[in-house]
């Protein structure tokens, strides 16, 4: 079973019929049983860092990811939801993360902001999630990204005024900062190739 994490924030309908796509069993939900016990665990987001931070803790979220993290088990964060699992961010006043991954999510040095489309990203080799559109394009909506690589982790970057993180994989958590779920094709392949990893 796939949980999209209901705290309160995030596209969980849209994300529920992405992941629906690539698995028979998924559940949008805030029970702490079944998002702790998931094969899978979605935590999407949008909005400002520190509110989806407040929502998360509010409904137990920073001890529900953290034992996911403690036992191996996957972890799939979006836009805001990636965020989050980073230490901090400096979005209006600096709010703590999760510090699942290592760093700051910062305001991106663009002319025009909020980043808003289609992009292109380079996946580093060994990728699992980019496996067969690694070349393709994907569908962002932020101001604010992690710029500084994750070590020991593989690093997909983006381009956008300067270069930032678009998505993380480390161990068992995956983080991307842009939508797959309004990613189209590309989307829908990306979330495939994590749902097979599980």
């Amino acid at each position: 079973m796939i949980a999209i994490f209901d705290y309160g924030s995030g596209n969980l309908r849209s994300a529920q019929r992405a992941f629906e796509l690539a698995h028979s069993q998924v559940v949008v939900t805030s029970d702490p049983k079944i998002c702790s016990e998931a094969d899978g665990l979605v935590v999407p987001g949008v909005g400002a860092f520190a509110a989806c931070m407040d929502q998360l803790i509010s409904v137990g979220g920073r001890e529900i990811i953290a034992q996911r993290v403690a036992k191996e088990r996957p972890i799939f964060g979006i836009c805001v939801g990636a965020q989050v699992l980073f230490e901090t961010s400096s979005e209006k006043k600096k709010s703590l993360g999760l510090g699942v991954l290592p760093g700051s999510v910062e305001l991106i040095a663009a002319p025009l902001l909020p980043h808003m489309g289609w992009n292109n990203i380079s996946a580093e080799s060994g990728s699992k999630l980019f496996e067969g559109v690694e070349n393709e394009l994907f569908y962002f909506v932020h101001s604010y990204a992690a710029k500084n690589k994750v070590p020991g982790a593989i690093n997909t970057t983006c381009e956008y005024g300067e270069e930032f993180i678009a998505a993380v994989e480390m161990d068992n958590v995956v983080a991307t900062q842009f939508h797959p779920e309004k990613s189209g094709d590309a989307g829908a392949k990306l979330i495939s190739n994590w749902v097979k990893s599980l």
